[in-house]
């Protein structure tokens, strides 16, 4: 059968890594997290003072880029990725609030995202690869062979990524992560480089109102017929 590449583009906090995590363990297809890669850099950036109140030093973190090591691991039966910033499981600290505060500005950096897309297409050349991400099927991989564009209220998304963090035992507010998810979402949909849209040929999901399970029966015969042309 035909390996595809599939791209799931869309908001914060709409459930895309949920989804693809499933949607490759189903299919024993390779998952990988775009935007766990960029948390990773504004991670590193953080730490090394190369972002401060007074904003980013672009130029230090763009002769920093090679000194920046991303590693990961997916384990299919628990659906656990585990994210390495040089040699370091790093998976708790690029989920913390102060990263989500600065990644966006990171990752609309060009040559950030240059280094990022290399390695991301590096890694689906082969096909049999399911990435979520901002750009994932209008810029990373233009010709993947299907796209889905994710979608759900502010409300649902921020009260999701409010359980989330709280099960992880991170402490934050209900209106700081509203707050938080649209001042991404602002930053993502306007930025100069590789800004956060719907491709032309990808097809939306509305999770709003729908289960885990539901979303897995209405993408399920979309990726068989694909798989058998």
């Amino acid at each position: 059968m035909k390996k595809l590449i599939i791209a799931i583009d869309g908001y914060s906090s709409c459930g895309k890594s949920t989804f693809a995590k499933h949607i490759a363990a189903r299919y024993h297809y390779l998952y990988i997290d775009s935007g766990a890669m960029y948390r990773t850099v504004t991670l590193y950036a953080l730490q090394q003072g190369i972002i401060t109140e007074q904003g980013i030093d672009e130029e230090k973190l763009k002769s920093s880029l090679e000194y920046i090591d991303i590693s990961f691991t997916f384990d299919p039966a628990t659906l656990q990725s585990i994210h390495f910033l040089n040699g370091e499981n790093v998976e708790e600290k690029i989920r913390s609030i102060e990263v989500s505060q600065h990644v966006s500005p990171v990752s609309k950096l060009k040559f950030v995202r240059e280094k990022m897309v290399a390695l991301q297409r590096e890694a689906g050349k082969e096909g049999g690869i399911v990435m979520d991400g901002r750009d994932i099927g209008t810029v990373v991989f233009p010709e993947a062979d299907l796209k889905i564009f994710m979608t759900a209220s502010p409300e649902i998304r921020a009260r999701r990524r409010y359980l989330e963090l709280k099960e992880k035992g991170i402490e934050a507010s209900l209106e700081e992560i509203k707050k938080n998810l649209m001042e991404r979402d602002l930053i993502d949909s306007t930025r100069e480089e590789s800004p956060l849209r719907q491709a032309s040929d990808a097809i939306v999901l509305d999770n709003s109102h729908m289960t885990l399970e539901q979303q897995m029966e209405w993408i399920d015969p979309l990726i068989r017929k694909l798989m058998q042309s």
